[in-house]
């Protein structure tokens, strides 16, 4: 866009609240703004002025474009604002790094008898979420430790109450309640699943006093066994609640918001606060501008944290003011459902425990960033290795794997995958399903149509210059999972190809490093940066191919018996499947329970049973 048409837009922007987004020369969002009054805010960016930040500067070098949204309030502005940055992740804006991985804790409330498990992704679908946790080590743990003091099922079954199933091993070594089998009501386990969420809460103190009365009940009827599971659950959670350091003598819930930041990396420390107690704490790392102000980071934190945050506690507090506080305390009692407060304290108590939430960021920035300068090293040793090995240039910058899985001839697969710049680039993983080679187990065929197959349409998309490129961009350095037949297969096509690339192949036994034009394989120390780099390489090449396999034998597995049935396609398969667990339960079941599946009539229960019994 031109000059003339630029100032044009900006004359006619409307004095309203707003999102702005502004584009450069090939139409990418390099940063999302949100503001009370658009033409005022958005005019400010092109007004020649020295007092603008380095970072807006170079941004509006960049700029070429803009768009904009009127909303109806600030509020809408700021929820409008942060879904635009998770969606294009705009280079100029402060953003959480890979916010998407987080995991949850979800209990499964909508459900009979709910399920507590670890999940990626927080969906309206009625159940609890708690989290998120940047650390699935301690979901894991925390749901491990849940289970011992809670027997909560861990099947996927869907439950209803008076169920007349058998029973699992769970149930007969105490880790579930056996609703399966109608052996606990809806009611009582509904009560367990109450202590699950005050426990996941971190409100220990409040639970304990009830397991306590049930205890003495249990023994006051003798149910001597029942007794002892509560009196290990008071335990447990006595031994937790030591742990959790009372930082305030009021019930109050709280997040202290602390925060670090080096260049462009910042870190943000939350201790989280309840009923007066420290029962947690989380980190998050982010993405800014090196002189990104301070109230900014924080203020972009809070959007996006607490737009997936599964609570939003009475008070926030944060080191500094925020801008606009009003409109991010309205949208945070939006979420909450009742008024939200935010602090930032001078003195006393809950300053002295905003600075060690300082403090810790601190720490775990210097972490990070000790780790990451080490993880760089390593990564240049290795390049510097593998450089060397093969007589490159440069140090290869994009490396490829092959490698094959079968079972005995059957389901014969090959996967390639990519590392490049320092990392794995899951994006650009492929996997082949090997054709001409089934029945029997023929290693050197499979690789040899792989490696064939991937450079083949590579070539074919550099001639046609198609615009999905998914093979064109060649490795520096490929890698062959095994010995010297195989590496000796692949050589022969990148030949027969006219490719000019390096090859090397890497077998398990011996960890020994077979290359073009040498009888004798190398064998590099264990703890080489280069041999490590080509064994985590070739290990996800393996995994990769392996977890395909799988998927195919177990399809082959599930459809073998279903496929042949007219009348069930893959919907009724699937719930089939979903209602008995098995395939062998389905063979086993009657008329009557086949017709208790959705979308089974009993025609079709007749027809089906009918037709697993001549099989």
């Amino acid at each position: 866009m031109n000059s003339v048409d630029l100032q044009h837009k900006l004359a006619n922007l409307p004095a309203s609240p707003g999102v702005y987004v502004m584009l450069n020369e090939v139409g990418e969002v390099i940063y999302v703004g949100k503001a009370v009054n658009l033409r005022n805010r958005v005019r400010s960016y092109f007004q020649k002025s020295q007092a603008h930040p380095i970072k807006v500067q170079m941004l509006v070098e960049n700029i070429a474009d803009f768009e904009y949204i009127v909303t109806d309030s600030e509020v809408e502005a700021l929820i409008l604002e942060n879904n635009l940055i998770k969606k294009h992740a705009p280079r100029y804006n402060v953003r959480l790094k890979d916010d998407k991985t987080y995991p949850y804790i979800k209990v499964t409330v909508q459900e009979d008898f709910p399920r507590v498990l670890m999940v990626r992704k927080r969906l309206k679908d009625g159940a609890r979420y708690f989290g998120p946790y940047t650390d699935v080590t301690v979901v894991k743990k925390t749901l491990s430790f849940l289970r011992t003091l809670f027997p909560v099922r861990t099947c996927n079954k869907v439950i209803e109450e008076g169920g007349q199933g058998r029973p699992c091993l769970n149930y007969h070594i105490g880790r579930c309640l056996g609703p399966c089998a109608g052996l606990v009501s809806k009611e009582k386990y509904g009560e367990m699943i109450g202590e699950v969420i005050m426990f996941l809460e971190g409100r220990i103190d409040r639970l304990i006093p009830d397991l306590t009365r049930k205890m003495h009940e249990a023994a006051a009827k003798l149910e001597y066994e029942k007794a002892a599971r509560f009196r290990n659950q008071i335990r447990g959670l006595q031994t937790l609640a030591e742990k959790q350091k009372i930082v305030a003598d009021h019930a109050e819930d709280q997040d202290y918001v602390g925060y670090a930041r080096y260049g462009e990396l910042a870190c943000v420390q939350v201790f989280f606060v309840r009923s007066g107690k420290l029962i947690g704490r989380d980190h998050f790392l982010l993405e800014c501008a090196a002189d990104e102000e301070e109230s900014e980071i924080l203020r972009a934190f809070l959007q996006q944290y607490y737009e997936e945050a599964s609570y939003v506690p009475r008070e926030v507090l944060t080191p500094v003011p925020l801008p606009e506080p009003e409109v991010l305390e309205g949208w945070l009692g939006s979420l909450r459902g009742r008024r939200v407060y935010l602090r930032t304290p001078q003195r006393g108590a809950k300053k002295q425990l905003l600075d060690l939430a300082m403090k810790n960021a601190q720490i775990v920035l210097d972490e990070t960033r000790t780790h990451s300068t080490f993880k760089q090293r390593a990564i240049e040793r290795a390049m510097q290795d593998l450089q060397e090995l093969t007589d490159l240039p440069e140090p290869p910058e994009r490396i490829e794997a092959f490698d094959i899985s079968n079972l005995q001839g059957t389901n014969v697969v090959a996967s390639l995958v990519v590392w490049e710049n320092g990392d794995f680039k899951t994006s650009d993983y492929r996997r082949f399903r090997i054709r001409g080679v089934e029945g029997s187990p023929n290693d050197y065929a499979a690789m040899r149509e792989a490696v064939c197959r991937r450079f083949r349409r590579g070539l074919q998309e550099q001639a046609e210059g198609t615009a999905e490129q998914k093979f064109s961009h060649f490795p520096d350095l490929i890698l062959i999972d095994g010995g010297k037949g195989q590496l000796g297969v692949a050589l022969e096509v990148r030949d027969e190809l006219g490719l000019i690339m390096p090859f090397l192949s890497l077998a398990e036994k011996r960890e020994e490093i077979f290359l073009e034009g040498r009888s004798q394989p190398v064998i590099l120390p264990n703890d080489s940066p280069g041999l490590l780099l080509l064994r985590k390489i070739r290990d996800e090449a393996h995994r990769f191919a392996l977890t395909y396999h799988r998927n195919l034998r177990g399809r082959a597995a599930r459809g073998s018996v279903l496929d042949g049935i007219p009348g069930v396609g893959p919907k009724r398969k699937k719930a089939l499947i979903r209602h008995f667990g098995t395939i062998k339960k389905v063979r086993s079941a009657t008329p009557e329970e086949l017709m208790e599946v959705e979308g089974i009539s009993a025609k079709l229960a007749e027809e089906i049973y009918q037709y697993l019994k001549q099989d």
